[in-house]
Order: structure tokens, then C-alpha cells, then sequence
């Protein structure tokens, strides 16, 4: 006989699922804890491969610390006067519906109470610390502060208070604030549900214990509301009620002292709710509290809107010129751009012969090769293979060829994967791991085909930059991650290059120092946890040497590194000491300025590279009114080593950082030689600070408000409704000897398409970087801005001609910039014309450099090359044909030369003629050695016939250099 006993039963299934809640939950939080272990240790594996362990130390043990006080604070203020509500409560309750309803949860809270008092304390505090920890950066800015040196006009506090300081207090009063609400939230709760305060039956509503406690809450709120008022007046220094930035006049006159009497009231009426501890009633801090909201509403209202409109408005311009006065000044500082040199140009449309002699070698560096077009020319001549990349955006860096700097287009081929049918895991992540090789091209010569005058190229690298570590692990197209090294004698397995070898490539095993050991069981499963793949746990190709390289682009590695910084969307790479490098430029920012002019910094960066191109990364949106290029970063492409070097050690933000993270920064004097050649002016500022000088050129408060003098940067000729992009180039501007290399823009008057200015600044580091130079022209300047003289060459005759020959039989035609260059008292104007075969053909078609457009005043040139551009319109001038040489005889006297005359004649005759002979044959060498005799000869003659006394030696022509050779087309 069988005994069943289902009440056993149910009791043991009851018991099996209250053991499972606890078990899932007790895996569950074993499984986060695993979770944010993995995350913390795979960070701290990583930061230490690259030397900066103390960065993320710093961070990490910030946040921590600011987890930990937020939260306990939180919790400890909001668990204390919820105990308190709760010991306060009444003995006695007299009966009624409302108490007998909640009668029923107090039933069923009360065997809860602690878990319910822990769970809310806990939930807000982690809340609170997590809302904290976030913030560590205003900690430690405000907690490692320097001093500005620089006081402000209106408080005449220094600034790093606005910039430091003032940010911290908001945000500790902001904690405070919430503090303050949730413990009156949780104690009005716990005084209702316990009967301290009713809604319903005869008396008072709240018990004298209750009405205690809420009133000590509500005094200590309003006490914060008073210091909050006494604050606000510092965050006038940042106001946008007037014309600009800051303090306005109404700000000054009328918000400023009800500020400061609103936080008197906020105080008084504060000390009325203390007071109501021991009185009976709440009429006293009743009124208190209307009087600070009526006073709020008329005199931080209403008193300061009847200023604006019956005082201000009337008079806007006599009021608002201090504070326009001040906002110039802060914003120009702020920006550095208060130095930038604002000079007349004359902009004359007919040079005469001696000006274009002796401005000829402006033109002599002239960049023809546009980095934003001869991507594809890169890809399809350099790629070799079809897993290796170029970006679709090249890079301008300079280098010394031929003995010279020179404008150089350059890139690096990185790897772009495994080919179609060859994707795998092992293939992606241990085979194809790496890009090989650095290739830079001329930027102002050209093959007889049109296509780049490479320096560098091919694979193995062959060229002009000597010997150099070519394999880039490194790069902005790298895979996400990869896992490299072999033990000695191994066979390597990462693919370098094919070749011709019967093996048909040539495989690496990575040597360098970047990248986090692997090869442990426990390293294997915090990263196959990390990237959410077995088969770093799982395979046998992992072995004791292996390495795992990820965060691996230069953007964000030196971001990782330095997380204060705002980076340049745009690394670049360069040859240095026998390594690639990528450099980049770091910013220090801040939106705390005082008076100085906010703006976007995305919109302020964007143009038509940023907008159609990939390789340059946009900048987010973030407000700022105060920005230094205070830092060159460099990533090592083959090991991933970062460096960062003070570039502006006097910005006090950077300073700041730089005690916050002692070590991270070294100083200016560790960038050697080689490096400092390769450094340049970064573009992202250089928009920003563009944008900037477009209004605050004017520095007059009246002709400021009026607006009618500002500018604007134009619009993309070849690239309608996009705001064109500044250029590097090499250029003389008025005054200077030589060509330099720049970052050049140029502005249009403000809702108008001619010209109104043009803007440079020296790019190379030396006693004149960053110096800013801009070429007003007259406001009724006849010369034409992009857009119009894009038009012209499209409306010209020859022009037209020329185009439509190169478009037959279905090619296209690319325009390159439309590069700006001062030239003989006016502006000259360099368009490239590429033609690009149309499709079909076995390979891409690719643009290649066919024809050059000039425009000089109202003339327009078109040649295979610049000098028969130029040619067309100076009808042999610019170095194209040399200034007569003198007779033998002197015109005025008929009397014989001496030999030293003729010697001089006969050397300048015959280096003109070498110069002719060898820009024909594109020998830009033999050309500059030709050029440098011609003037040699021309100082000679100049000296002999000054010393024979002769009058026709004031006639004699000025020496001069002719401009280097322009591509052949």
C-alpha cells in the first residue's frame, strides 16, 4: 500500500522556490561583480601596456571617492530624517476615515520597515554617487586650480574662479539642493503614514514634533535658496540677456542688486521657519515665504524687464557699449586671437613689371595637389593589394627635398581586412593585423601624366625619407582588435606584403612593446568576456607570447590618456627618427570665460571635409568660450607609444591638468628636432578662431553693434552649401622675405560673394608661429570672392574650350581648392582641374591633375601647367621671362661697358636661359641653383655699375628670385 503525502510535496516545492530566489539572485550579483571586475582590470591591463597606469589610478580612485561621498551623504541625510519622521511619530491618533485607510499599510509596512528604509536609502544613494562620479573632472579642476593671473572687470575676481571655482559650487549645491527635496519628500511621507500630519478631522494638521522637523527642512531649503541667489551673481559673468556675452547693462544695474536682495530675503525668511520650531502655527514662516515668492516675481522679474524695456531699449547702443567693450576683449583673449594683425590691402588689379619680380617666388610653393581629391590616385597607384586603404582624405606635412622644405601630400596604407571569401576569425584577428608602408607626394610637381611625383612609395618603401620602421598596427582604419607575437623560431603569421617569393608573401611577428600579454588563461577570459568571443579562450593559435592590441586609433588613444583634452578630428602621420607617428593636436577648453563669447564647437568646425569625408572626425557639439592648442600628442604607428608634450605651458588649464596628473605631460623642451619640423598650426582651432575674427575683427563698440563691417567664411565653391575648408600652403605674405608654410582662409562681407578679406597664419614652429595676419581689402573692393571667380572660369570662353575637350568620350572633371595667395599688391587665385576617365575599365578610374586655372583681377589663365596659366595673364611675366638685360652700351653716355658689366650681363643671360631649359624638363633643382646665379649676376651688375657711377644705375633692374617650376602637365 502506497501512502501519498501531497502536503510533503508542496512544502518541498515551496522550499525548492524560496532556495531558487536567493541562488538566482546571489548569480546574478556574482555575475555583475564579474562583469565590472572584467571592465576594471582589462582598463588598468591595458593603461599599464602604455605607461599611464597613474591616469586611470587618478580617475578611477576620483570617482570612487566621489561615489562614496555622494552617496553616503545622500543616504545618510535621507536615512536619518526618515528614522527621525519615524521616532516623532504621535502615541496617540485620533480615529477617522483617513487613519483607519491608512491603517491598513502601516499593517504592512511595519514588518518591512528596515529592508523598505534600506532599499530606498541604497537605491538613492547609488543613484546620488553614480550622478557624482561622473563629474570627477570639476572636482579635480576645482581641487588642483591655478590662477589666471587676470582679474574680471565686473567682480574683479580672477578668472579661474569663473572657470574652476564657480563650476564646483553649482554642482555642490546642486547635490545639496537634491539632498535637502528628498529628505522633505521622505520625511512628509513617513509623517503622514505615521499620523504627524493630516489632511482630514478637526485641530492642527501637523503635531508640534512634526511641524519641528518639516520646519527645520524647509528653513535649511530656503536657507540654500539664499546662497544660491548670492551666487548667481557670479553667473552674471556669463549672462546672454544683451548684445554679447556677459554683464549687460540691465544685468548690472537691476539683476545684480535683486540678486544680492532676494538672498538677504531668502536668509530672513529662512530664520522665520528656525524660529517656527518653538512657536506654535505656521503663519510666521508663511509669510516669510510669500514675501520671498512676491519678491522673486517683482523684483527678479519684473524690476529688471522695465529696466530693458523702458531704459535699455530706447537706448541700446549707449547703454550695451562697456559691456560690448568687454566681451571684445575677454573673446579675443579667450580665443587668442588678440594678436592677430589686422592691416589695409590695397588689392590693385594691374601690377606693375617690378612688383611681379619681386613677388615672384609667391607663387613658388604653390600646392596643386589637393589632398581632398587625390585620395583615389593614391588607392589605385599605391594600394598593391586590395586589402590595404588610404583615407579618403590625405594629409599636408612638409618635408626637406632637394635640399628644400616642400609642401608634401602624404598618407599611410593601412589594412583593410582579409579579402571576400577569405573572412574568418582567425583571418580578421591574427592574420590581417596591420597596414605597411608611409607614401608622400610632391605637392606642387606632377608626372607628365598628371599623376603624383611620389617621394615615398611602393612595398618595401622606396624614396626620399631614408630607412624608417614601415608597418602600421597602429592607424585610423585598424580592426577593433588583434592578437599578435609568436615565441622565438616560430613561424611569424601576420601578413606583411605579398611578394614574389614561392611563398607569395611575406608574414611579421610583432616585437614592439604596445599591446596587453595574453597568453595567461585568466587574461584569455577577461578579454573573450570583454570582446564576447570564445575563440580568444578557446584557440590553439594563442600562445605564451601573444599580445591583444585594441583602442588602437591615435584619436583614441591619446583620448584614453588624457581625457581632459579635446583632440583635432584630423591626425596626421609623419616620418620621424625611423618611425611613423601620428600627431595630433590636443585642446584645452572651458565655457566658463568670463564675458567671452560662446559657440558651438561642432558648428564652428564644420565644413565641406567634415561634412563628405570620413577620416576627419567631427567635433561634438560642446559650447566653449575658451580654447588653447595647449598640447602635441604623437602615437607611435608600429607600438602605439603616446607622448604628450606642453606646447602651451603657460594656459593655466593646462596646468591645472597637469598637477592632476603629474607625469602625464612632458615639457616643450622633449620634442626633438626632428619632430618640431613636422609639427604644425592645427586647422580646428584655426576654424574656430576664423569664426571668431569674423565678427571681432571690429573692435569699436558702436561699429560692433551696428554689424554692418562683419564678415563670414564663404561657401565651398566645389561643394555648394558646405563652408570651405582652410588650406595649407606655402606662401609670402606682404613684408615677408621668403615663403612660409600657412593655414590660409579668406572671408566674404556678410551676405555678399566678393571678398573681403583674407586671412593667414604662419604654421611653422619658430619665432612667428601662430602669428595671425589678415588683409583687409576696401569695402568696395572690386576683387572677387570664390563663389564669383568660380563662376568666371566657368563662364570663360577658353576656359569652357579647354573643359570640354578634357570631358569627351565620358571623362570627368574634378575641380581641386581654390586656393587665395597675395600677389603683386593683389590676390591670385589657383584652381587644379583633374580629368577622371569614365568607368568600365579593368581598374577604378582615378582623378589625375590635367589642367590649372588662375584668375588675377578680371583675367583669367588656363595651362597644362601653372607657368603657362600665369603666362597667359601677365604676357610673360612671373620668372617666365627675366628683366631685360642692358645693352652693352650705356644708353646715356654710349660709352663701353666695363668687363665686370658685361661678365655680370652675360652670367645673368645665360642663368635665365638654364632656368628656362630646366623648368622644361621639370628639374626644380637645376631650376632653383639657376635661379639663385640669376640673382647672384643681378646683384653684381647692380654693384658694378654703382661703382662705375653711371646713371642709368637707378634704371637697373631689382634683384629678385623667380618662381620655383609648377607641375608639368
Amino acid at each position: 500500500m502506497t501512502f501519498r503525502t501531497p502536503g510533503l510535496r508542496s512544502g518541498i516545492g515551496t522550499g525548492r522556490s524560496r532556495l531558487l530566489l536567493p541562488v538566482a539572485a546571489i548569480l546574478a550579483v556574482v555575475v555583475v561583480l564579474f562583469l565590472v571586475f572584467t571592465s576594471i582590470w582589462t582598463d588598468l591591463l591595458w593603461y599599464r601596456s602604455i605607461g599611464f597606469s597613474s591616469v586611470y589610478s587618478t580617475e578611477l580612485w576620483t570617482r570612487v571617492l566621489l561615489f562614496v561621498s555622494a552617496g553616503v551623504l545622500m543616504g545618510l541625510v535621507v536615512g536619518a530624517n526618515m528614522l527621525i519622521a519615524y521616532r516623532l511619530r504621535p502615541a496617540y491618533r485620533p480615529l477617522s476615515v483617513e487613519q483607519q485607510g491608512l491603517e491598513r499599510y502601516r499593517t504592512a509596512v511595519d514588518p518591512h520597515r528596515r529592508l523598505i528604509a534600506i532599499a530606498v536609502v541604497g537605491a538613492l544613494g547609488l543613484l546620488t554617487g553614480t550622478s557624482a562620479a561622473g563629474q570627477w573632472h570639476i572636482w579635480l579642476a576645482f581641487w588642483n586650480r591655478t590662477s589666471f593671473g587676470t582679474k574680471d572687470p565686473q567682480f574683479h575676481k580672477d578668472v579661474s574662479y569663473f572657470v574652476f571655482t564657480y563650476p564646483f559650487l553649482r554642482l555642490l549645491l546642486g547635490y545639496i539642493f537634491a539632498t535637502v527635496i528628498l529628505s522633505i519628500v521622505v520625511a512628509v511621507i513617513v509623517h503622514y503614514l505615521y499620523g504627524g500630519l493630516r489632511l482630514q478631522g478637526p485641530g492642527d494638521k501637523a503635531s508640534p514634533p512634526a511641524r519641528a522637523h518639516l520646519s527645520v527642512l524647509v528653513g535649511v531649503f530656503v536657507l540654500l535658496k539664499a546662497v544660491a541667489y548670492w551666487l548667481d551673481r557670479y553667473g552674471l559673468a556669463l549672462s546672454d540677456r544683451g548684445v554679447v556675452t556677459g554683464p549687460s547693462y540691465t544685468d548690472v544695474n537691476a539683476v545684480l542688486p535683486a540678486k544680492t536682495i532676494l538672498a538677504v530675503i531668502a536668509f530672513i525668511c529662512a530664520v522665520m521657519f528656525f524660529v517656527n520650531i518653538v512657536r506654535r502655527g505656521m503663519m510666521l514662516p508663511g509669510v516669510g515665504f510669500g514675501l520671498l515668492v512676491l519678491s522673486a516675481v517683482l523684483v527678479g522679474g519684473v524690476y529688471p524687464l522695465l529696466i530693458q524695456q523702458f531704459q535699455v531699449r530706447p537706448n541700446e547702443l549707449d547703454k550695451e557699449s562697456p559691456s560690448i567693450a568687454r566681451n571684445i576683449a575677454a573673446t579675443r583673449t579667450a580665443y587668442g586671437v588678440d594678436k592677430a594683425q589686422v592691416t589695409p590691402y590695397g588689392a590693385q588689379t594691374k601690377p606693375s613689371e617690378d612688383q611681379l619680380r619681386s613677388e615672384a617666388d609667391t607663387v613658388s610653393g604653390v600646392r596643386l595637389l589637393d589632398p581632398l581629391v587625390v585620395g583615389p590616385t593614391f588607392q589605385q597607384l599605391q594600394q598593391v593589394r586590395n586589402f590595404y586603404r588610404f583615407p579618403d582624405v590625405l594629409d599636408i606635412d612638409r618635408y626637406q627635398l632637394e635640399g628644400a622644405s616642400r609642401d608634401t601630400v602624404v598618407a599611410v596604407r593601412e589594412i583593410e581586412g582579409a579579402p571576400e571569401g577569405r573572412r574568418g576569425w582567425v583571418n580578421d584577428h591574427l592574420v590581417y593585423t596591420h597596414g605597411y608602408g608611409f607614401v608622400g607626394a610632391s605637392g606642387n610637381k606632377i608626372t607628365e601624366r598628371g599623376e603624383p611625383d611620389f617621394v615615398e612609395k611602393d612595398v618595401p618603401p622606396t624614396g626620399s625619407l631614408g630607412n624608417f620602421e614601415p608597418r602600421i598596427y597602429f592607424g585610423e582604419r585598424s580592426p577593433v582588435y588583434s592578437v599578435v607575437g609568436a615565441p622565438a623560431g616560430a613561424a611569424p603569421r601576420e601578413l606583411d606584403y605579398p611578394d614574389e617569393s614561392p611563398a607569395g608573401q611575406q608574414n611579421n611577428t610583432y616585437k614592439g612593446n604596445g599591446g596587453v600579454p595574453i597568453g595567461s588563461f585568466f587574461n584569455r577570459l577577461l578579454y573573450s568576456v570583454k570582446f564576447q568571443e570564445k575563440n580568444l579562450l578557446l584557440s590553439g593559435a594563442i600562445n605564451s607570447e601573444s599580445k591583444i592590441l585594441y583602442d588602437r586609433t591615435p584619436r583614441e588613444r591619446v583620448q584614453r590618456v588624457a581625457p581632459w583634452l579635446t583632440l583635432d578630428g584630423d591626425p596626421y602621420p609623419a616620418v620621424v627618427g625611423g618611425r611613423v607617428l601620428w600627431i595630433l593636436d590636443g585642446y584645452t577648453t572651458s565655457a566658463g570665460y568670463p564675458y567671452s563669447e560662446k559657440m558651438s564647437l561642432g558648428d564652428a568646425t564644420r565644413d565641406t571635409v567634415t561634412d563628405t569625408r570620413s577620416a576627419v572626425a567631427r567635433q561634438a557639439n560642446d559650447r566653449v568660450n575658451y580654447m588653447r592648442n595647449s598640447v602635441k600628442a604623437t602615437v607611435d604607428a608600429y607600438d602605439g607609444t603616446v607622448r604628450l608634450y606642453a606646447w602651451d605651458d603657460k594656459d593655466p588649464v593646462l596646468r591645472t591638468w597637469m598637477k592632476a596628473f603629474k607625469g602625464v605631460v612632458q615639457p616643450k623642451s622633449e620634442i626633438s628636432q626632428q619632430l618640431m619640423a613636422h609639427l604644425r598650426y592645427p586647422e580646428d582651432l584655426f576654424k574656430v578662431q576664423r569664426r571668431i575674427l569674423a565678427r571681432y575683427h571690429v573692435q569699436q563698440p558702436g561699429a560692433f553693434y551696428s554689424g554692418q563691417d562683419f564678415w563670414e567664411v564663404p561657401q565651398d565653391p566645389t561643394s555648394r552649401g558646405k563652408t570651405t575648408p582652410p588650406y595649407y600652403l606655402s606662401l609670402r605674405m606682404p613684408g615677408d622675405q621668403s615663403p612660409k608654410f600657412s593655414l590660409t582662409t579668406a572671408y566674404s562681407p556678410r551676405g555678399r560673394p566678393n571678398l573681403a578679406a583674407f586671412m593667414s597664419v604662419d604654421a611653422t614652429p619658430g619665432s612667428t608661429y601662430g602669428q595671425m595676419r589678415v588683409l583687409e581689402l576696401p569695402r568696395n573692393s572690386p576683387i572677387q570672392g570664390p563663389g564669383q571667380v568660380q563662376n568666371t572660369f566657368e563662364a570663360d570662353a577658353n576656359v569652357k574650350e579647354v573643359l570640354n575637350r578634357l570631358r569627351l568620350g565620358g571623362t570627368q572633371t574634378v575641380l581641386g581648392n581654390l586656393l587665395t595667395l597675395p600677389f603683386g599688391g593683389g590676390l591670385l587665385y589657383v584652381e587644379p582641374v583633374y580629368a577622371q576617365a569614365a568607368g568600365g575599365t579593368e581598374q577604378e578610374p582615378y582623378p589625375i591633375l590635367r589642367q590649372v586655372l588662375v584668375m588675377y583681377g578680371g583675367d583669367v589663365g588656363t595651362g597644362a601647367t601653372l607657368q603657362e596659366a600665369l603666362n597667359q595673364i601677365f604676357k610673360g611675366g612671373t620668372g617666365s621671362v627675366a628683366p631685360p638685360p642692358p645693352e652693352s652700351g650705356s644708353p646715356a653716355t654710349g660709352q663701353q661697358a666695363s668687363p665686370e658689366v658685361q661678365r655680370a650681363i652675360s652670367d645673368a643671360q645665360k642663368a635665365f636661359t638654364d632656368g628656362q631649359e630646366a623648368m622644361k624638363k621639370s628639374d626644380w633643382t637645376a631650376y632653383g641653383q639657376a635661379q639663385q646665379r640669376l640673382k647672384e649676376a643681378l646683384d653684381r651688375l647692380a654693384r658694378a655699375q654703382a661703382a662705375a657711377a653711371r646713371p642709368a644705375a637707378s634704371a637697373s633692374p631689382s634683384p629678385s628670385a623667380s618662381p620655383s617650376a609648377t607641375p608639368a602637365g
